[in-house]
């Protein structure tokens, strides 16, 4: 009897183990689907931004299409780390360092990004006559890159803390490329939690204050259809962007609460947390901007009009 019993729990254990493996195989193919469509669509938007010199000469855009390159490069470094944590694959801890350094160092540019658009759209609602001085090509790269300065010196700091509790020979071996492999001390998880904690205040105290002046000044000329106004909605788009980049906090306390209920809560913290929020940020600030829409939809167009002849 016990034999039949302990045979039935291996046969058990064995199809469940099938079943499990399939349902992540499936899941993971959901997710390159959801990926691909998600790349189709930022590449319609780049042609258009690329290929549009007024589009590609405005600070605006530019910020914009930068935004859309760095989520889509950090979402394809987390795909690539979902699958090798999912599957146990190990890389060499130099070339993980430098993945690790990237990826969450575009974490940090992305927020910086959106304080810098709502800024932009600031100058050019309240101080009209100065946006061209202020707002120009060469003045938004240097924004960009005191955007990566800031984010890669705090990976560095988290580094420099790290290097007395690692030892040379760690540096030659091969690892699970995760970020919190390389957290290994409790200052590395302050200076981790401060810098988010200033980063993401700061920007939002920018775009709550961006958001007040702008309104102010919509009031003032009383148009719903004025400039001021759509740069109002604008901001606000900033802010529920904000608030979606903030949900991948959730995911490490979603996980260690519910990870005992839910077999395939990885998978699924992240599609809701790592790759959602990156889907929806850029279709509600690009689809709905008429300087998109129109070209996107022409361009379907015309591939549907070319496929039914």
């Amino acid at each position: 009897m016990s034999n039949s019993t302990v045979l039935y729990n291996n046969t058990s254990q064995v199809s469940f183990s099938k079943l499990a493996e399939n349902v992540r195989t499936f899941l993971i193919f959901l997710l390159f689907l959801a990926i691909v469509l998600y790349l189709y669509c930022m590449a319609m938007i780049l042609n258009v931004y690329f290929s549009t010199p007024h589009v590609r000469e405005t600070v605006r855009y530019g910020l914009f299409a930068h935004m859309l390159v760095t989520d889509t490069l950090q979402l394809l470094i987390a795909l690539v780390f979902y699958i090798a944590f999912t599957h146990s694959i190990k890389m060499p801890v130099p070339v993980c360092l430098g993945v690790v350094t990237f990826s969450t160092s575009s974490f940090l540019v992305t927020p910086f990004n959106l304080a810098a658009m709502s800024l932009e759209r600031y100058i050019a609602i309240c101080y009209p006559l100065s946006h061209v001085q202020y707002c120009t090509l060469n003045r938004c790269n240097a924004v960009i890159s005191v955007m990566w300065g800031i984010g890669v010196t705090s990976i560095i700091a988290e580094f420099i803390a790290m290097s007395p509790s690692i030892e040379k020979s760690y540096y030659s071996s091969n690892a699970m490329c995760y970020w919190r492999t390389f957290i290994v001390n409790p200052t590395q998880r302050a200076i981790r939690t401060l810098t988010l904690v200033v980063s993401f205040t700061a920007v939002g105290l920018v775009i709550i204050f961006t958001y007040i002046k702008v309104t102010l000044v919509a009031r003032k000329i009383g148009s719903n259809k004025s400039s001021a106004f759509k740069a109002a909605k604008t901001v606000i788009l900033h802010a529920l962007q904000l608030l979606l980049c903030m949900t991948s906090f959730m995911s490490p306390f979603v996980e260690e609460v519910l990870k005992e209920y839910f077999y395939f809560l990885g998978s699924v913290n992240f599609f809701l947390f790592m790759c959602l929020p990156r889907f929806i940020s850029p279709l509600i600030y690009g689809l709905r901007d008429e300087v998109f829409r129109q070209p996107i939809r022409k361009l379907f167009t015309r591939n549907y009009k070319g496929d039914i002849k």
